[in-house]
């Protein structure tokens, strides 16, 4: 009998249901996959959130939870799989609630991560399990499940339809021929955010000394709306605020306009990376050669190893690879200055590209 490794699966089921980043780095091992298996048929059971980025993707059949309704999400989805198979379920998330939902899927192998980083009893809801490996960016963790298949071509394309609609706000935000900045200030966790006035300096350097545009973006959360505030509030000089304004498909189709985008960990450095945006990431309190924008790891401000040192005493290299250090202060390790090298080494890749 041959390895069912061995062949390409006629269908896939893809359990990752958050975050935003995290799903921009699932979608190139599924293009990967998709191209090196044209008739496999793939099914990605997403979060509510990240489905208003991708969801509309049309080679994917998409089964949309709600994450935060663990029972609504089991009754929902145990609805969706009735009378369905896969012949493998690539279990790429390790939250327990996702492993819970994996029991719906009627799959003949279930893949997941090897026993190491399995976390949260994730292998105990698998079949199968990826090969060990030493320490990764996150999406490269997840081309493990395409070379357990014996794929080994990352092909690094995200190709996420933008809707007319999305472009045309865009270039109203974005003028053609604009030389614009977006800054978007917040993560969803609060420890990895900076302070706004150092954000007002970058925005100000930018308008003043390097003739940019400043667009500040972001969701409408309080701390979103209130960073905003403040951070024009300390400028001198004038930028837009368009935080809370769009929704997803417009912020992603502005960041294809844009220059380059300053951003501490969050999914929008990962947007960005996904329409080839230059993204200046800020990293003290976690890892950038994990969880970094992955095509912009050149330009984030590193200050973890240093933060590692500072907070924990020892050494960035002797701490578990998904050690996060978000402790108070931790950002402010990062200086404007810091940031503003990172944009000028930003602006002179970009010249040499013309």
């Amino acid at each position: 009998m041959p390895n069912r490794f061995d062949t390409p699966p006629a269908s896939v089921c893809i359990l990752r249901l958050s975050a935003i980043g995290d799903t921009c780095h699932v979608l190139p091992v599924v293009r990967t996959l998709q191209r090196a298996w044209p008739d496999t048929r793939f099914t990605w059971i997403i979060g509510r959130v990240e489905a208003k980025l991708l969801g509309h993707i049309p080679d994917i059949e998409f089964i949309v939870l709600d994450k935060k309704s663990l029972a609504g999400s089991y009754r929902l989805l145990r609805e969706q799989m009735r009378g369905r198979h896969f012949d493998v379920l690539m279990h790429m998330q390790v939250a327990l609630r996702a492993s819970l939902l994996s029991t719906l899927v009627p799959a003949r192998t279930k893949l997941g991560f090897d026993r190491k980083r399995a976390r949260e009893l994730q292998w105990l809801f698998t079949t199968n399990r990826i090969v060990p490996t030493g320490r990764q960016h996150v999406m490269d963790a997840l081309f493990g499940f395409a070379e357990k298949y014996h794929v080994y071509e990352k092909l690094l394309r995200w190709d996420i339809p933008i809707p007319q609609a999305a472009r045309d706000y865009a270039r109203r935000v974005i003028p053609d021929d604009s030389k614009t900045l977006i800054i978007s200030p917040c993560s969803s966790h609060r420890l990895r955010n900076w302070r706004a006035e150092y954000y007002a300096q970058i925005a100000d350097y930018a308008i003043s000394a390097l003739g940019m545009r400043v667009v500040l973006c972001g969701g409408r959360s309080e701390i979103e709306q209130r960073t905003g505030e403040a951070i024009v509030r300390n400028m001198t000089e004038r930028c837009e605020n368009t935080i809370g304004q769009d929704t997803l498909l417009e912020f992603l189709a502005t960041l294809e306009r844009a220059i380059a985008i300053v951003t501490p960990d969050s999914g929008p450095a990962h947007m960005a990376t996904a329409v080839g945006t230059p993204v200046v990431g800020l990293y003290a309190a976690t890892n950038p050669q994990r969880s970094g924008p992955y095509l912009s790891r050149q330009w984030c401000v590193d200050k973890y190893d240093q933060a590692a040192r500072r907070l924990l005493g020892k050494p960035a290299a002797d701490l578990p690879w998904t050690t996060k250090i978000e402790r108070p202060g931790v950002m402010d390790l990062i200086t404007p200055d810091d940031v503003i090298k990172k944009l000028h080494s930003v602006l002179l890749a970009l010249a040499r590209k013309r």
